[in-house]
Protein backbone atom coordinates (compact mmCIF):
# COMPACT_ATOMS: atom_id res chain seq x y z
CA UNK A 1 0.00 0.00 0.00
CA UNK A 2 1.37 3.63 -0.66
CA UNK A 3 0.41 6.24 1.69
CA UNK A 4 0.25 9.92 1.24
CA UNK A 5 0.14 12.50 3.64
CA UNK A 6 -0.94 16.10 3.04
CA UNK A 7 -2.47 18.66 4.73
CA UNK A 8 0.07 20.17 7.14
CA UNK A 9 1.08 24.36 6.70
CA UNK A 10 1.74 27.18 9.15
CA UNK A 11 -0.85 27.99 11.53
CA UNK A 12 -0.78 30.03 14.86
CA UNK A 13 -1.06 28.78 18.58
CA UNK A 14 -5.04 27.96 18.91
CA UNK A 15 -5.71 27.23 15.10
CA UNK A 16 -6.86 24.27 13.91
CA UNK A 17 -5.50 21.78 10.56
CA UNK A 18 -6.95 18.10 9.39
CA UNK A 19 -4.31 16.15 7.77
CA UNK A 20 -5.25 13.84 5.34
CA UNK A 21 -3.58 10.37 4.46
CA UNK A 22 -4.68 9.00 1.11
CA UNK A 23 -3.98 5.41 0.32
CA UNK A 24 -3.67 3.93 -3.06
CA UNK A 25 -2.67 -0.57 -3.78
CA UNK A 26 -4.98 -2.01 -1.50
CA UNK A 27 -7.68 -0.81 1.16
CA UNK A 28 -7.10 1.10 4.18
CA UNK A 29 -9.88 -1.02 6.23
CA UNK A 30 -7.35 -3.84 6.05
CA UNK A 31 -4.71 -2.00 8.18
CA UNK A 32 -4.62 -0.30 11.41
CA UNK A 33 -3.44 3.35 10.47
CA UNK A 34 -1.73 5.37 13.09
CA UNK A 35 -0.30 8.76 13.18
CA UNK A 36 3.08 9.64 14.11
CA UNK A 37 5.14 12.85 14.38
CA UNK A 38 8.59 14.44 14.94
CA UNK A 39 9.97 16.90 16.10
CA UNK A 40 13.44 18.76 15.03
CA UNK A 41 15.89 16.97 16.67
CA UNK A 42 13.65 14.45 18.77
CA UNK A 43 12.90 10.74 18.17
CA UNK A 44 9.23 10.18 16.02
CA UNK A 45 6.58 9.58 18.64
CA UNK A 46 3.14 8.21 18.53
CA UNK A 47 0.20 10.29 18.09
CA UNK A 48 -2.70 8.46 17.41
CA UNK A 49 -4.20 5.24 15.94
CA UNK A 50 -7.47 3.69 14.57
CA UNK A 51 -8.49 0.01 14.41
CA UNK A 52 -9.82 -1.33 11.60
CA UNK A 53 -13.16 -2.61 11.58
CA UNK A 54 -14.61 -0.87 15.07
CA UNK A 55 -13.07 2.17 14.95
CA UNK A 56 -11.68 2.01 17.73
CA UNK A 57 -9.08 5.16 18.69
CA UNK A 58 -6.14 5.70 21.11
CA UNK A 59 -3.67 9.21 21.61
CA UNK A 60 -1.29 9.90 23.36
CA UNK A 61 -1.98 12.41 26.34
CA UNK A 62 -0.11 15.56 25.05
CA UNK A 63 -2.97 15.31 22.08
CA UNK A 64 -5.55 13.82 23.89
CA UNK A 65 -8.66 16.13 23.79
CA UNK A 66 -7.96 17.83 20.91
CA UNK A 67 -6.56 15.86 17.83
CA UNK A 68 -9.24 13.17 16.50
CA UNK A 69 -8.32 10.29 14.17
CA UNK A 70 -10.76 8.97 11.88
CA UNK A 71 -11.34 6.90 8.64
CA UNK A 72 -13.39 7.17 4.96
CA UNK A 73 -12.75 3.57 3.97
CA UNK A 74 -15.10 4.40 1.20
CA UNK A 75 -12.48 7.17 -0.04
CA UNK A 76 -9.71 5.15 1.77
CA UNK A 77 -8.58 8.45 3.21
CA UNK A 78 -7.48 8.65 7.05
CA UNK A 79 -7.87 11.90 8.38
CA UNK A 80 -6.22 13.81 11.83
CA UNK A 81 -8.19 16.54 12.61
CA UNK A 82 -5.86 18.81 15.27
CA UNK A 83 -7.68 21.80 17.36
CA UNK A 84 -5.89 24.13 20.09
CA UNK A 85 -2.55 23.81 18.48
CA UNK A 86 0.59 24.40 19.89
CA UNK A 87 3.66 25.54 19.43
CA UNK A 88 5.13 22.01 20.88
CA UNK A 89 2.73 20.39 17.95
CA UNK A 90 5.47 21.58 15.41
CA UNK A 91 6.45 18.60 13.62
CA UNK A 92 6.73 16.68 10.74
CA UNK A 93 3.40 14.30 10.84
CA UNK A 94 3.52 10.93 9.00
CA UNK A 95 0.87 8.00 8.41
CA UNK A 96 1.61 5.03 8.99
CA UNK A 97 -0.20 1.62 8.07
CA UNK A 98 0.26 -2.12 10.61
CA UNK A 99 -1.53 -5.31 10.28
CA UNK A 100 -2.20 -5.01 14.55
CA UNK A 101 -2.46 -2.41 17.14
CA UNK A 102 0.55 -1.05 17.97
CA UNK A 103 2.19 2.80 19.66
CA UNK A 104 5.50 1.57 18.08
CA UNK A 105 6.62 2.92 14.72
CA UNK A 106 8.23 -0.42 14.69
CA UNK A 107 4.97 -2.37 14.41
CA UNK A 108 4.17 -0.08 11.04
CA UNK A 109 5.54 -1.52 7.66
CA UNK A 110 4.09 1.26 5.26
CA UNK A 111 4.91 4.88 5.56
CA UNK A 112 3.88 8.18 4.11
CA UNK A 113 6.29 11.19 2.91
CA UNK A 114 5.33 13.11 6.12
CA UNK A 115 3.39 16.83 6.24
CA UNK A 116 5.13 19.69 8.36
CA UNK A 117 2.82 20.94 10.61
CA UNK A 118 4.30 24.17 12.39
CA UNK A 119 2.58 25.73 14.74
CA UNK A 120 3.69 29.28 15.78
CA UNK A 121 3.36 30.75 19.15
Amino acid sequence: VQLQASGGGLVQAGGSLRLSCAASGRSLSSYVMGWFRQAPGKEREFVSLIMRSDGGTSYDESVKGRFTISRDNAKNTVYLQMNSLKPEDTAVYYCAASSKWSVSDYDYAYWGQGTLVTVSS
